[in-house]
């Protein structure tokens, strides 16, 4: 399976939307879509940094490995 991206989950954890969050990032909603849909090829450890930081959680709650 790979990688997996939870951070919907995390999301609404934290009870934040999509528009909000990009908007504290300072990215587009489109691209935060492409990450949490995991349809995005890469992501820059500068955006993994802003999202832990904005949602208060580790790396490790926003992606996870399964074999």
């Amino acid at each position: 399976m790979g990688v997996q991206v939870r951070l919907a989950r995390m999301m609404v954890k934290r009870n934040i939307s999509s528009k909000d969050l990009a908007e504290r990032m300072g990215i587009t909603e489109a691209n935060l879509s492409k990450i949490k849909t995991g349809k995005s090829k890469a992501i820059r450890f500068s955006t993994l940094e802003k999202l832990c930081h904005e949602l208060r959680c580790q790396p490790s709650d926003i992606l996870i490995y399964e074999d």
